[in-house]
Formats: C-alpha cells, sequence, structure tokens
C-alpha cells in the first residue's frame, strides 16, 4: 500500500498465506509485513479481518454476484485476446461496504467474472471521499481464482491511498476421498 498525503508519505507490504477449505473457511497466515506500522495496524489488519467477515455463510449469500442483490443490465460485448466477453452494468440492491456499482466482464466461454470495476456501494469510511475498485480473475486449473484487486481511494483530508492486491501461487488440491468402510457405509 502506498499512501500520499497529509501528514506524510506512507508505504507498508504484507506478504500473507491463505489456506481455502471449500465452501467457506480461510485460515490467514502473515508471513511478512514491512513498513508503516500505522498501515499494518489500520489497513491491513483490518483487511484480513474484513474478509474473514466476508467468508462467512450469510454475508457470503448478502454479497454474491446474483440477482438477489444486483440489479444487471447489458453493457455490450467485447472481444479479447482469449476469447469473448460480455460487459453488465451492476448495480446494487442495498448499501453494504462489500457491493459495488460498476461494471463486470463475463467470460463468454465459461461464464465467469474476469473482471470487475467500480465503487463501494457504501463508504467504507468516513475518511474517504471516493473509492474506485478494479478486481481482475485468473483461469487456474479450471477455476476462476482472483489474479489481482485495485484500490485508489481519495482521502478526506488531503491524499491518496493505493492498495493493491497479487494473488499468486495457487495450488489447487483435492480432498482424499473416504473409503466406504471408513464413512460407516459397509456393505
Amino acid at each position: 500500500m502506498e499512501y500520499r498525503g497529509f501528514p506524510s508519505d506512507r508505504n507498508a507490504e504484507m506478504v500473507v498465506k491463505v489456506v481455502y477449505h471449500a465452501p467457506h473457511s480461510k485460515e490467514f497466515s502473515v508471513l511478512s509485513q514491512t513498513g508503516s506500522k500505522f498501515i499494518i495496524d489500520h489497513v491491513f489488519k483490518k483487511l484480513l479481518e474484513g474478509e474473514q467477515e466476508a467468508s462467512n455463510e450469510e454475508n457470503r449469500r448478502h454479497t454474491a454476484l446474483s440477482a438477489e442483490n444486483y440489479n444487471f443490465t447489458s453493457a455490450g460485448f467485447e472481444t479479447a485476446p482469449d476469447g469473448g466477453r460480455y460487459v453488465l452494468n451492476l448495480f446494487p440492491k442495498t448499501k453494504n461496504k462489500f457491493l459495488y456499482r460498476g461494471k463486470i466482464w463475463v467470460d463468454a466461454k465459461d461464464f465467469a467474472v474476469v473482471q470487475i470495476k467500480g465503487e463501494p456501494s457504501k463508504n467504507p469510511s468516513f475518511w474517504i471521499k471516493k473509492t474506485d475498485v478494479e478486481h481482475k480473475y485468473v483461469k487456474v486449473d479450471g477455476f476462476w481464482l482472483p489474479a489481482e484487486n485495485h484500490t485508489e481511494s481519495m482521502i478526506r483530508i488531503g491524499g491518496v491511498a493505493i492498495l493493491s492486491i497479487e494473488y499468486k501461487d495457487y495450488r489447487i488440491t483435492k480432498a482424499a476421498l473416504l473409503q466406504e468402510s471408513e464413512a460407516g457405509g459397509g456393505a
């Protein structure tokens, strides 16, 4: 994260290992952190708390990219080097810090979201005037997963905060199947 503005410029970096167990369990391990203690304590740690909060089942339902939470309208079709993409306007039905107002790009072959651009439907903080968000996704072993998130926030007291999150080193694993006798379903 880079912050430029009042009272001084600050930078920080955190490397986090995330283990996800379908359908909704995430474990975070901080591998390293450097830079501004203020950013680490007041931004990065809050982001990790927000990720935990967003992953619980009820929040996932209220923030899913679904007709329950959004109105969608067509914004066209684009051709990309890796195939076609439908573009949809995204209008949240409620004000929620995990919902966006903007556009999504959907892969024409897999019908998976490949990009989101917009702003939060609810301002995440009094101190923030405006936030622009962009999420990009990549296909890994048949799964569409986050590739990068870029957020630029205009701070009310005169500054700009740029948060960049890179997702990498994915390892897709499969759960071992239980033997019938272990599962209690013997012959």
